[in-house]
């Protein structure tokens, strides 16, 4: 255990204008062992025209396993970020995309708290996130699926806020997806303490890295950003965080958040001497 495996974010080909499939080719090529699709519900015009990377839950999951198994791929989650302040959106959205990761083959659905309603209050906001957590983490126990809660909003932005957030619910099926540039940009803490008080609890981290001019115009001012640039290229110190995954009491995917092909090959090419 504690085995470093490396995957990528399907958001790398998000500028490119192209479709899952190219993704899921190109991903395999460079030499990921992982993707990690982004899944909607309904349909999306340009996913539908074959100019974005997404995944409609409509489509048959197995589509996309077999996908994988035909360029030696696997899945390491979805990207299923959901505001869990929002019931009403998150409840039916979160419980489809676990059945759908079943069958797919992913073993996480991560998801982060999202903006709140403007008009509801903290205690309210936990409420509303208990309530949504409880719906989802019983459909997951059912079907063996991690839910992996990120750093990403304005609760989840420190590490009490986290913990907060994922003591809600006493489930089994509820772990962290630990997001590197997210926790630095936040600002409020160390994050590799961060990193190190969650790794028990660790199912699945976004490798993100933060440029030193996004680290200088952001830092303290956001609670996240939806891609980085290429590891190895910004302020992460990715062999203290390898250093303290290893020490995880389960494999973890360290899935590639960044913007274009040419920055996930970089990317692939460092993490890989790191992580030998």
């Amino acid at each position: 255990m504690g085995n470093i495996l490396l995957g990528v974010n399907m958001e790398f080909v998000r500028h490119h204008d192209k479709p899952f499939d190219w993704g899921v080719a190109k991903a395999a090529e460079i030499g990921y062992q992982y993707i990690e699709p982004m899944v909607h519900l309904g349909r999306e015009l340009l996913s539908e025209a074959r100019y974005f990377h997404s995944v409609s839950m409509y489509d048959d999951p197995l589509w996309v396993r077999d996908l994988c198994d035909k360029h030696g791929i696997k899945l390491s989650g979805l990207s299923s970020h959901t505001p869990l302040c929002k019931p009403e959106i998150s409840v039916e959205y979160l419980k489809q995309a676990i059945r759908w990761a079943a069958d797919a083959g992913a073993p996480v659905v991560n998801t982060d708290e999202g903006p709140k309603p403007p008009w509801t209050t903290q205690e309210m906001d936990f409420t509303l996130m208990k309530y949504t957590l409880t719906e989802a983490s019983m459909v997951a126990e059912r079907h063996g699926i991690l839910i992996g809660l990120e750093p990403h909003q304005q609760y989840s932005k420190t590490p009490d806020g986290l913990d907060r957030i994922h003591a809600l619910v006493n489930s089994p099926s509820i772990g962290i997806n630990y997001d590197t540039g997210n926790s630095y940009l936040a600002g409020g803490s160390d994050p590799y303490v961060w990193l190190e008080h969650v790794k028990d609890r660790l199912v699945h981290l976004h490798a993100k890295d933060i440029s030193m001019q996004q680290s200088d115009a952001e830092r303290g001012k956001t609670t996240g950003t939806p891609v980085g640039c290429a590891c190895g290229e910004g302020v992460v110190d990715w062999k203290r965080v390898i250093d303290i995954v290893k020490t995880c009491k389960r494999d973890i995917v360290f899935s590639v958040e960044c913007g274009t092909v040419p920055e996930a090959i970089r990317s692939f090419e460092d993490l890989s001497k790191l992580v030998g």
